[in-house]
């Protein structure tokens, strides 16, 4: 359950950040800076205000005891990531556009073949920052997420504190190490692409 929710999570963070941060970055229509500014301002609002209205919307939608509160708000981008990929672009030289739109290519295009092939890096930051995120995830599931076999490893563990009676700590502490794992393992194996996606620029050769 983890797994997926996590992976889906990821994905649909991750395109849906690049695509925001790519239009606001290179195609700058009217009163794109007021737009930028809405979606930084979200920064400020914590997820708890939100939180009672989001549940009313999801439970008139029948989408509760399910993973798609969890996953679908992903699939429209988070500020924090649009904000980290927008610097990442504005590096990236406007030549580079302007050179593929002589030679015929489209915004689309421009964006699938040049903008996103440089921006491996900065796209594995942002993934394995929405890994983590995801995976450590506790109030959402819980909020959202009733029934046994839809829980995630977070809620689970919680609940694995008593389902003993008095908590049995060395338990515990084993299944909070398997918990850890994944992560600890993805960041030592992305640890280069993360690195690379804080300190690089978009200028290559």
């Amino acid at each position: 359950n983890t797994v997926t929710y996590a992976l889906l999570a990821v994905v649909g963070e991750t395109f849906s950040s690049a695509m925001v941060a790519y239009a606001l970055a290179r195609l700058r229509g009217p009163g794109y800076r007021l737009f930028f500014l809405i979606i930084l301002s979200t920064m400020m609002l914590p997820w708890q205000v939100t939180l009672i209205p989001q549940f009313l919307l999801f439970r008139a939608l029948g989408w509760v005891d399910s993973i798609l509160p969890l996953v679908v708000p992903t699939y429209f981008g988070s500020a924090f990531f649009i904000f980290l990929l927008n610097q990442f672009y504005l590096t990236i030289p406007d030549e580079m556009d302007d050179a593929a739109r002589i030679d015929g290519a489209s915004d689309y295009q421009i964006f699938w073949r040049i903008i996103l092939p440089m921006s491996g890096p900065a796209l594995a930051t942002v993934a394995i920052m929405s890994f983590m995120y995801h995976w450590n995830n506790f109030l959402g599931p819980l909020l959202y997420l009733s029934s046994k076999e839809k829980l995630v490893i977070s809620v689970a563990l919680q609940r694995f504190t008593g389902a003993y009676g008095a908590t049995r700590w060395d338990l515990l502490m084993a299944a909070s190490l398997v918990a850890l794992l994944p992560c600890v393992l993805l960041f030592f194996f992305a640890q280069r692409y993360f690195i690379q996606g804080i300190v690089m620029s978009g200028i290559k050769g």
